[in-house]
């Protein structure tokens, strides 16, 4: 869901189940925060040791993602850190894949991993919204990732990697930097290939303004070709990495990749954002596929918003020709998937007023009386676990049958418009396999200045 979108009106939902189409909607509003009530778990704070307690009968999924409901809250970032740190310890979950960019978390990677030192100040996130992962929340789960992998081989060693599509300076440097190591004559002819982007690469915004309204050739070739050339060298640059494991290659390959989507991305941005927004999460459940193969008995834990976690076709994106990871890993991976959703009351979350504006603590106006947060918050109840994967409850997955409103905060929020830009439709028992509610919740702590001076922005979508 981004900033602007409005929800549907709720008769085009012809899809919705049938047993709960002809209950009047004042009926289900009335009962089901007493459905809900009778099948919450009630679950510790998210800051305590035992708050994942609940959370182990989720691991026999290969996939496990792990939504929030806004890019800047304290819970649900700790709660994903406690959840995932127990999949890890206790279940061997190896991979956590966040909806970051992939050169920003490849510098995290090797920190956990033991390939470098704790990144300085400046060197990762310097991108507008640059507290969403250089915050304390994200920090500690970093620490604690690298004091697991210390004792281990290095091939059993956890990976944090991101899946996302924006970082086409970086991604460009890092492909060039690696055949500048491994083979410098394919190195200029790259360079010759990304001269194309390069004038583009700190705005490219302007690149596809510029293909669409002034006719400017589009770069889609050289960047086919040059990953085309990559990949054609596999097998003779993985033999001569000095790493003898081949990550090397891999992640060079991962940039070539992404500098290829980002040139279609920013091009497509002008033809609609349905196409734009399918463009990126089509990108980020192909890197999550790629890390899956690369990486011995693969288990992953994703971090991403709810609009990109949960099954898109339930919800009102779906509805208008968007999909989403969540939507595509359930489809590719069917019951060895879970898709948990979070949400939260009221409260203060970490946002910005419009995009590439500074970060502020900003109050959570309560939720709607008609939406599901407003379901939850009548429950009553601070914290909970509400789970109905498979269907076994029928009760709770009637109630959780209808078609009612969602918000979502991305990095921007809008509380003066709050119903048309941050509420949409869905049918949470599609949606997801389960939630995570906090009726109150707090910002998460930005680890300084929120964006540096001269730092380039990515494109402005809100989630």
């Amino acid at each position: 869901m981004r900033i602007g979108a409005t929800p549907c009106p709720a008769g085009d939902y012809r899809w919705r189940r049938s047993m709960s189409v002809h209950q009047p909607i004042a009926k289900v509003l009335e009962d089901l925060p007493a459905t809900l009530r009778q099948h919450a778990e009630i679950l510790p704070s998210p800051d305590s040791s035992d708050f994942a307690d609940s959370f182990g009968r989720f691991a026999d999924a290969r996939i496990v993602l792990l939504g929030e409901a806004t890019h800047g809250t304290h819970e649900f970032y700790q709660a994903r850190a406690q959840i995932t740190k127990r999949l890890i310890e206790r279940h061997g979950f190896n991979i956590v894949a966040v909806e970051g960019d992939w050169p920003d978390l490849a510098r995290i990677d090797d920190y956990v991993r033991h390939g470098a030192l704790r990144p300085r100040s400046g060197e990762s996130f310097v991108r507008f919204p640059t507290w969403m992962w250089r915050n304390q929340e994200v920090l500690a789960f970093a620490d604690w990732l690298r004091a697991h992998n210390a004792n281990r081989a290095e091939s059993e060693r956890t990976s944090m990697r991101g899946l996302d599509v924006y970082s086409l300076r970086e991604s460009i440097h890092a492909v060039l930097a690696y055949l500048d190591r491994n083979c410098p004559e394919e190195a200029e002819i790259a360079r010759r290939r990304y001269g194309c982007l390069t004038p583009w690469q700190d705005e490219p915004q302007r690149y596809g303004a510029a293909v669409m309204h002034t006719g400017l050739a589009k770069c889609e070739a050289p960047m086919v070709a040059q990953l085309e050339e990559l990949l054609a060298q596999r097998v003779q640059l993985i033999a001569d990495d000095a790493d003898g494991d081949g990550d090397a290659f891999f992640d060079a390959e991962q940039n070539a990749r992404i500098v290829r989507a980002a040139e279609r991305y920013y091009r497509s941005m002008y033809r609609g954002a349905v196409e734009s927004w399918n463009l990126r999460d089509r990108h980020m459940f192909d890197t999550l596929q790629r890390l899956m193969a690369h990486t011995r008995e693969a288990r992953a834990v994703v971090w991403a918003h709810n609009s990109h976690v949960g099954n898109a076709s339930a919800t009102a994106m779906g509805w208008q020709g968007e999909f989403n990871i969540g939507e595509l890993v359930r489809n590719a991976y069917g019951d060895d998937t879970v898709l948990i959703g979070f949400g939260t009351d009221r409260g203060t979350v970490a946002a910005a007023s419009n995009w590439g504006e500074s970060m502020e603590i900003m109050q959570v106006r309560p939720a709607r009386d008609d939406s599901w947060e407003g379901m939850f918050r009548k429950t009553g109840i601070s914290r909970s676990l509400t789970d109905w994967r498979g269907g076994k409850k029928k009760e709770l997955v009637n109630a959780l049958s209808h078609a009612l409103l969602e918000r979502a905060i991305g990095v921007v929020y809008r509380p003066q418009s709050e119903l048309t830009s941050h509420y949409f439709e869905s049918v949470l028992a599609d949606q997801f396999d389960a939630w995570v509610w906090f009726e109150e919740s707090r910002a998460v702590t930005p680890l300084g200045p929120e964006r540096p001076h001269g730092a380039p922005e990515t494109w402005p979508f809100g989630l």
